[in-house]
Order: structure tokens, then sequence, then C-alpha cells
């Protein structure tokens, strides 16, 4: 039985090899047509319409500002007074001394304050604007990386399987010889060709898989989708100072939108508060008759009488300073809660970078020593088939366990990396990163 055996198994220290390396080596060689994940990124941001919606929105309120901050425009005004309807000087517009023909202007004399608090207004609102970009910069810069890396290690557990499926049909091949040759069972037979009919269908699932994160990727860079995927980045070090975290998420985009949220506020109850004191209306209205009587002119002034201030202005000012204090709760409440998100990440990101370690240290070896020593104690006639493919099985299952944590690091990387745009006060990044356990690769 050895003999039968052996040319099958003299090729299999190869194949092992040949899979360790593919759970470690990128899929695809860094090549001109490699897509990168910088690359894929920057596609990204330039093929998005959410920023270019934030950017209008910014540009419309800073137009706004602009028109809140000047005079009102003057209100011209047209008149017929008196105008008989019946008897001798019926419709006529010059022979009874009452009748005027009159033309006028009136403006409202807003005050500087006013006008000041209400343009003041608009800029906030392009300023939270501005923070809507940037947290949509954010989240895409998160969402493509998680994408990117998504398809990456769904290639790779796909060519595990395959290099896993070509050693399968080896055994199935030994196995066949052996039955032949009466030195093996025929069960041992259908246990091969199962354990290569459940890697096959395992295989159309990693397809599978591998077809909808490309199709994940596609919705943010397009049809670049389909190009193959270069080295992944080192995930070892995260653009987070755990030492300094707090002060780090002040500028975190969400955060910065509630900051701007409750500057409007403040900002509309500061208006409010100008309102407390109305404005003047001047109106200027020259008349004229006809020839045999006087012209003259008219000047109004007008002002509104807040005859209940205490239950219409002051409950306008209270109700906008207290939207502005539950705009700052909310702030509040929310970087607390950030901050136990981001020091939940960091955590999960380092226990998964000590469990890798562990993996290559130890689980991957002792399930390939496993399947080794199956393979010795069946070839010299004290073991059996079921258990050289029970120890495959196990190999397979650890080997896939591997590239699922390494996935799963990869996408907490990208949950802290991108937690703050490129760019966005550089300065607060001095300090030094997060590295992972181990090593920073």
């Amino acid at each position: 039985m050895s003999r039968i055996f052996s040319s099958a198994y003299i090729v299999r220290p190869l194949v092992v090899a040949a899979l360790l390396l593919s759970m470690r080596v990128p899929l695809h060689a860094q090549d001109a047509g490699a897509l990168s994940l910088g690359e894929a990124l920057q596609l990204a941001a330039e093929r998005s319409q959410a920023l270019v919606a934030r950017e209008a929105a910014a540009a419309a309120a800073r137009d706004l500002a602009v028109a809140a901050g000047e005079r009102p425009d003057p209100t011209l005004t047209a008149a017929i007074d008196n105008l008989p309807i019946n008897g001798p000087d019926e419709l006529s517009l010059t022979r009874d001394f009452m009748t005027m023909r009159s033309i006028g202007l009136m403006r409202e004399l807003t005050r500087d304050d006013k006008r000041d608090a209400r343009a003041a207004r608009f800029e906030r609102e392009a300023e939270l604007a501005d923070a809507g970009r940037l947290l949509a910069l954010a989240a895409l810069e998160r969402d493509t990386a998680a994408a990117w890396l998504d398809r990456y290690y769904r290639e790779r557990m796909h060519a595990v399987l395959a290099t896993q499926r070509t050693e399968a049909a080896l055994q199935v091949d030994a196995a066949d010889i052996a039955y032949r040759s009466r030195q093996g069972s025929q069960s041992d037979v259908f246990a091969a060709r199962s354990a290569v009919a459940e890697i096959d269908d395992r295989i159309a699932a990693a397809e599978r898989d591998v077809e909808i994160a490309t199709i994940r990727l596609a919705r943010w860079i397009g049809d670049a989708a389909d190009r193959p995927l270069a080295e992944p980045p080192a995930t070892g070090v995260v653009a987070v100072n755990a030492a300094n975290l707090e002060a780090e998420l002040a500028h975190h985009p969400m955060l910065a939108v509630l900051a701007k949220q409750e500057e409007v506020a403040r900002a509309e109850a500061e208006i409010a508060r100008t309102n407390k004191r109305p404005d003047w209306t001047v109106a200027v209205m020259y008349s004229a008759r006809g020839s045999s009587f006087s012209d003259m002119v008219s000047v109004n002034v007008s002002r509104p009488l807040q005859w209940r201030q205490r239950n219409r202005q002051d409950r306008e000012l209270s109700a906008k300073l207290a939207l502005s204090e539950q705009m700052r709760a909310e702030r509040e409440e929310e970087t607390r809660a950030h901050l136990a998100e981001t020091q939940a990440l960091l955590h999960a990101w380092r226990n998964n970078r000590e469990r890798l370690g562990r993996y290559a240290s130890s689980l991957i070896p002792l399930t390939s020593e496993r399947t080794r020593a199956a393979i010795a104690a069946y070839r010299g006639g004290n073991g059996t088939l079921e258990s050289v493919l029970d120890a495959r099985a196990a190999e397979i299952a650890t080997g896939l366990d591997e590239l699922a944590l390494e996935r799963e690091t990869a996408q907490l990387w990208a949950e802290l990396n991108y937690l703050i745009p490129a760019g966005v006060d550089a300065s607060m990044h001095g300090g030094a990163a997060t590295q992972g356990a181990g090593d920073a690769t």
C-alpha cells in the first residue's frame, strides 16, 4: 500500500508549501495594472457626488450670507388718491383738487447688528456644510477601503481552496488505484470524492463572494473594480494615538458636524435676540395734482409695536437657546459614544493581531504536522484514510480561519485608519501612531 500511495504523496510537500505561500503572499503581484488601495481611494473621491453636493451646499450658504448682510431693498410705490368716479369730474386726474398722482419710496432701516447676525447664521451654515463634506469624505474612504480589503481577502480564500482542491484530487487518484489493486476499500474512494465535492462547493461559494465583493467595490470606484488588486497596505499600525485619543477625536468629522450644528443654533438665537428691537421703516412720497393746485410731499415713519414681547419675542429667544443647549448635549453624548467605540475598535484590533501571531506560530504549523502524521500512519498501515481526510479538513479550516481573521483585522484597521480624513489638522497626528502587538507590518 505504501508504494501505491507514495506517488500521490511525493508532490504533497510541494502542494502544502504552495498552500502556505498562497495564504501569506498577495494574490496579485504589484504591477502597473494592479489597483492599489490608495488609487481606489482617489478614484472614489473623484467619482463621489456626495462630496459635490456638500460643496454646492457650502457655496449656497456663503452666497446667502452675503445677501443677508445687505440692507433691504427699497420699495417703489405708485398710487392715485381720491379719484372722482361720478359727477362732472368723473375719472379726471386733474380737475378735482383732492386727486393726487403719487410716487414714493419705502425702506426698512435694518440695524447693522441684525444684518450681521443674519449673515453670521449663513456663515455657520457654510461651515456646517464644509464639516459635512469631511464627514462624507471619511465615510467614503472607510467604505472604499473596506470594500477593497474585502475583495482582496475573498480572492485569497478562493486561491487557498483552489490549491486544496488540487491536492484533494490527488487523494482521489490514490484511493482509486488502491481500490483497483484490492489494497483499499470502495468507501475510501467515496470518501475522497466526497471531500473533493465539498471543496468544489466551497469554491463555488468563494467565487460568489468574490463577485459580490467586486460589485460592492464598483459602487465606489466604478469599472476600475474589475482590475486585479495590488498588495494591501500594512495593517500593523493605525493613524490613531491611543495615548491622546480624546483630543484626536475632537477632530472627528461627526463631532465637527455636531459642533457646527451647535454654532448654527447659537447664531439663530442671536438673530432672535436682535429681533427684540424692532426696526424703523421710512417712506417718502411725492404727490402731483392738477396745474391749478400745489404738489405735495409726504413722509411716513413706522415701527412695529411689540405689545406682548414676553409671550412672543422672549419665547422665540428662549426656544432658540434651548435648541442650542440640545445641540451641545447631543455633541457631548456623541463624543462619549465615539470615544468608547474607538477604544473598543483598538482593543479588538490589538487582540486580533495577537491571535494572528498565534496562528502563525502554532495553529498553522500544528495542523500541518497533524496532516503529515496522519499520512505517515496511513502509509505505514497504522492509520485510516478517514483520519487523513479529517486532518486535511482541519488544515483547510484553520487556514481559512486565519484568512478570515486577517480580513476582520484589516476591516478594523480601515475603521481606525479612516476615522479622520487625511490632511485634517495634520499637526494633531504628530505623535506616535498606535502599533499592533508583535510588529508594525
